[in-house]
């Protein structure tokens, strides 16, 4: 099915749903649903939506809009733009961070975020993919990485028999090295956030 052929077969599912929900709450909040399609179809994001639906069916890490080498470059970007786009993520130096923009005082803020931290703990939990290649030093894996055409989204490599996750950010053109001793493990990290709570 195409993408506006999807978009207009839930746009219609949901119209439909709405015209036989009863309860003026649900109502609204179809409405809103329908208002958010509406929105992605008529500021021209159908191929963005789209890919982003391949990414919710991947294992790969989350999409960001943007990457950067240095934080002062980031920082230039965020407050140059005219609308930031808020609570997307973006890489600095190949780390996540969050956009906060609040448009009614312009306050503009990058918050860094353990995001690829958690996904290599899920990738870690879930048991490793194959590995595609191995190096002996991380220099070599980089050359490697760089030179590839069109990498996959993600790879496992080994760099002197440690696991590192290979990464590629189609969509900024951006490539990293993540090892696995960074994976973090979301329910150690609840546990620890419990003990922390009074």
């Amino acid at each position: 099915m195409s993408k506006r052929g999807l978009t207009v077969d839930v746009m219609d599912l949901l119209a439909r749903i709405r015209s036989e929900t009863p309860s003026p709450e649900e109502q609204e909040l179809l409405a809103v649903a329908i208002n958010a399609i509406l929105f992605i179809t008529s500021t021209g994001q159908r191929h963005a939506f789209a890919d982003f639906l391949k990414y919710l069916e991947s294992d790969a890490p989350p999409p960001v809009v943007a990457s950067f080498k240095t934080r002062a470059e980031a920082e230039q970007w965020l407050n140059e733009h005219p609308a930031p786009p808020d609570s997307a993520l973006v890489l600095i130096a190949s780390q996540y961070h969050a956009v906060l923009y609040l448009r009614e005082t312009n306050h503009r803020r990058l918050t860094p975020l353990p995001v690829i931290e958690h996904h290599l703990g899920r990738l870690r939990r879930a048991g490793l993919p194959p590995v595609v290649a191995s190096f002996k030093s991380r220099e070599e894996a980089e050359t490697w990485l760089m030179n590839q055409t069109e990498p996959p989204q993600q790879s496992l490599v080994t760099i002197m028999g440690e696991p590192f996750l290979a990464v590629f950010h189609r969509n900024v053109q951006h490539r990293a090295l993540y090892p696995f001793s960074m994976a973090r493990d979301e329910e150690a990290s609840s546990e620890a956030d419990a003990q922390e709570t009074p």
